[in-house]
């Protein structure tokens, strides 16, 4: 930055002598009748004409660098914060996420190019402003005056550009969001026969932010012309005093020549600085934006205690979190233990606690004996692997969406049941998010990702809701099967799955109700009966 504001600087100086060495010419080459004279001026202009080119040429490319690098390292720096173990309190849509690490990443970074195009007009107008006061202390007056009072007037029109450009952001990025939902969720919508009110909503999001940007667009174009017509206004002041004083007898010819140029010349920097305060103004809105996520609370706070996590004990006591109220479970070493919540938002706090996503507002989590809000979070889930029921594939083959380490690859593709999903689609792309494949086929890969990880705890939420009972009933014996050195803990409501179970622990209004086998379950508790087999 300090040598592309150096260099650009020299380039405005270089502009600014040029009418100087021009009215120079004129009066001691033009107007003697020196040819010599008019030679060596002329080369003059020309060093200085070369001096400026490469000014600007590095200058430029130096700014530039500078704001490319630092929009990358807001980049680097919200995507830690999205991908921080710790997690994240306020939750946010993917796509308004990839906007402020992209777009408005971009337009941060782009304020250290206006701040060097910025520097080098003040110094450009400074330039100026010292010539006019050698020429006439009135015409240097006239610029030293004005250009402070047209800075502050282009500061206070930025103000409702720098709140248009904000909510032009947002809305562009809740609309990109939408549109990434609805593309990932397109098979589901026309399954439910949904796509026309969902375009209907992406079609209303999409314009209140054409509108948004609309209205930032016209608050740009009436800044900037406001600004361009105060600063004619100004460089006519500045010729009309000029014109005045070369009428008087005050400047000679060749003086009023360079002022006059001058005077033109300032166009150029002040109509810089205008749009250096539009840059400014839509620079602050998107910072604002990253600052946000940048600042965002954690979900979970750091801890510093170890834990082996290779016995793979997992006590829940007491546990108050979301719609939970008073919760204990023991999972034993190498148990496989089925969770029924009849509840769905009972299910996803459980989860979220053994992921460490957040912490119980009261009770304790443990892990082999060690409190996980001891625990950093990163190390809990080296230990216990929560695979959501709504796990993405990566685009690539499918063995690769697998792979942790090429010994366990088959075993857990055939405990998934994916074996058959290799023989149908090969090793070819699944594609973006695995969209390829069909949502059972998805399921069965993500599910044999989650065995080859080979976690000490393994949590499994509705790994089997889009398989066919035949291929569920191939998948439990695969869990019991795979279950040794390993605690396994599935919440599924599928009694294919918990018939596999060493236990299973019925969670109902937020409490853990009642403990058993699943036919001793079945048999007396009219409540879990009524769940697992309706």
């Amino acid at each position: 930055m300090a040598l592309s504001a150096v260099l650009a600087s020299a380039h405005q100086v270089g502009e600014a002598l040029v009418p100087v060495l021009i009215g120079v010419a004129i009066d001691r080459a033009i107007a003697g009748d020196d040819g010599r004279a008019l030679v060596v001026w002329l080369g003059v202009l020309g060093v200085v004409y070369l001096g400026l080119s490469w000014g600007f040429r590095i200058g430029a490319y130096a700014g530039e660098r500078a704001g490319v690098r630092a929009a990358h390292g807001l980049r680097l720096a919200v995507v830690e914060r999205v991908l921080d173990p710790r997690g994240d309190r306020e939750a946010r849509l993917p796509g308004t996420l990839a906007a402020i690490a992209t777009e408005d990443a971009r337009r941060v970074g782009a304020v250290n190019v206006a701040l060097m195009a910025g520097i080098a007009a003040l110094v450009g107008i400074g330039t100026g402003a010292v010539v006019l006061l050698r020429i006439s202390v009135a015409l240097g007056l006239v610029v030293l005056v004005g250009t402070p009072l047209l800075l502050w007037l282009g500061h206070l029109l930025s103000k409702p550009l720098e709140r248009r450009s904000r909510a032009e952001q947002e809305r562009a990025a809740h609309a990109s969001a939408v549109a990434t939902d609805l593309v990932s969720g397109l098979r589901v919508l026309k399954g439910i026969g949904a796509e026309s009110a969902a375009v209907a909503r992406y079609r209303r999001i999409s314009g209140d932010s054409l509108g948004a940007t609309l209205r930032a667009a016209r608050a740009e174009a009436w800044q900037n012309g406001t600004v361009l017509a105060l600063t004619g206004v100004f460089i006519a002041v500045v010729a009309l005093v000029g014109g005045r004083l070369a009428a008087e007898g005050e400047i000679s010819l060749g003086e009023l020549v360079s002022a006059v140029g001058l005077a033109l010349l300032l166009l150029g920097p002040l109509s810089v600085l205008a749009w250096v305060n539009a840059e400014f103004a839509q620079g602050r809105a998107s910072a604002a934006r990253v600052a946000e996520v940048l600042a965002s609370p954690a979900g979970v706070v750091d801890g510093d205690g170890v834990v082996d996590g290779s016995a793979g004990r997992v006590r829940v006591a007491g546990v108050s979190f979301g719609s939970l109220r008073d919760v204990d479970l023991e999972v034993g070493a190498g148990e496989l233990l089925g969770v029924v919540a009849p509840d769905p938002r009972d299910a996803v706090a459980l989860l979220k606690l053994l992921g460490r996503e957040a912490d119980p507002a009261e009770g304790v989590v443990e892990l082999d004996g060690v409190s996980l809000a001891t625990l950093h979070p990163g190390a809990v889930r080296d230990a216990i692997l929560v695979a959501a029921h709504d796990a993405d594939l990566f685009a690539g083959g499918l063995v690769d969406n697998v792979a942790v380490r090429a010994s366990d690859v088959d075993v857990a593709i055939a405990a998934a049941g994916a074996d058959e999903v290799v023989a149908a689609v090969g090793e070819g792309s699944v594609g973006e998010r695995g969209l390829k494949l069909s949502g059972g086929q998805r399921q069965r890969v993500a599910l044999a990702r989650a065995l080859a990880a080979d976690a000490s705890v393994l949590v499994l939420h509705d790994p089997t809701t889009a398989v066919d009972a035949v291929t569920e009933a191939r998948i439990a014996e695969g869990l019991r099967a795979l279950r040794h050195g390993r605690t396994t803990v599935v919440v599924t409501t599928s009694p294919a799955l918990l018939a596999v179970t060493d236990r299973v622990v019925l969670i109902s209004g937020g409490r853990t109700e009642d403990v058993g086998e699943h036919g001793e379950l079945v048999g007396r508790h009219e409540g879990y009966r009524a769940t697992v087999l309706s």
